[in-house]
């Protein structure tokens, strides 16, 4: 196990009589591993993000569909949530392009939701955190597509880590300018009018909208050498 891994769970077992019992720390030292065993091989990959919500019939599926088979067909493998909607056109994209395709399944209360038929590596979470970690910590850029608040949470989190600098700065790209547009707009006028967020961190993500020009993008940081690192290593974590 690499030494972010190590780390975390150092930290985790360092927990005395908080929030966590013994129990639920067993389960989540559990999920780190198992999720790291069965992810350590796989090399580049491309974590997906949107929402479980999109029907088939949308536009947006399909371009989630041909965006992950073009990166697929690059040699990335490919994650995302296991889900319906986005999820599951991004993982059917990532088996007919032939790389692996991987679905991080959550647990949520009062759902039995089925993994998307998609998935060459199936992983079950109960932990939000556990299942945002993994995202992050095997990826070598994040497409975001259309979604709802757990979209939100997800990229805003890999901006996060991002723009602390626990994470190498990787391509965050939003995909539909249209669905996106309002959002950084409200960047712009709101948060870096106030200050509260400064010019160069709009520079973290960028809009596309079409399938080819996010494969170029993500082959272009690494190819260009923007990446500052090799995208080939298991760990994008600093």
């Amino acid at each position: 196990m690499n030494k972010p891994m190590q780390r975390l769970l150092s930290e985790l077992n360092g927990m005395r009589g908080g929030a966590l019992g013994a129990n639920q720390l067993v389960e989540i030292m559990q999920e780190i591993t198992t999720a790291h065993d069965c992810l350590s091989e796989i090399g580049a990959a491309v974590s997906f993000f949107g929402s479980a919500r999109i029907p088939r019939d949308d536009p947006d599926y399909d371009i989630a569909r041909r965006s992950a088979r073009l990166l697929s067909s690059e040699g990335f493998a490919v994650i995302s949530g296991g889900g319906p909607g986005i999820m599951e056109a991004v993982n059917q994209g990532a088996q007919e392009g032939g790389s692996a395709s991987i679905g991080l399944n959550i647990r949520l209360p009062g759902r039995n939701e089925t993994p998307n038929p998609y998935q060459d590596i199936n992983l079950s979470f109960q932990h939000f955190f556990v299942r945002k970690m993994i995202f992050v910590h095997f990826a070598t850029a994040f497409v975001v597509m259309p979604g709802g608040v757990g979209t939100l949470d997800e990229v805003l989190e890999c901006m996060t880590l991002m723009q602390t600098d626990k994470v190498h700065r990787i391509p965050v790209i939003l995909v539909n300018g249209s669905f996106w547009g309002g959002l950084v707009d409200w960047f712009r006028g709101t948060l870096l009018e106030r200050g509260t967020i400064a010019e160069g961190d709009l520079d973290m993500f960028r809009i596309l909208d079409r399938p080819e020009e996010i494969r170029d993008a993500v082959n272009g940081f690494y190819r260009g050498g923007q990446g500052g690192f090799d995208p080939l290593e298991t760990s994008r974590v600093r």
